[in-house]
C-alpha cells in the first residue's frame, strides 16, 4: 500500500465513509468540495477587498 492510498484509506476510514455506497461516498465527496470551493473563492475575495483599501 502506497503513500496515497493509506491517505485515502484513513480519510474513508476518519470520515465513516467505508461504510457507504460508491455512489453516496461520491456525493459526500462533491459536497465537501464544493463547501470548500465556497470557503476559499469567498475568504479570497474578502482578502482583495481587505488589500485594496
Amino acid at each position: 500500500m502506497n503513500w496515497i492510498s493509506r491517505k485515502i484509506h484513513l480519510y474513508n476510514v476518519t470520515m465513516g465513509l467505508y461504510m457507504l455506497d460508491w455512489w453516496e461516498r461520491y456525493l459526500f465527496n462533491i459536497l465537501i468540495l464544493v463547501l470548500l470551493w465556497f470557503i476559499f473563492y469567498n475568504g479570497s475575495k474578502s482578502v482583495t477587498e481587505l488589500y485594496d483599501r
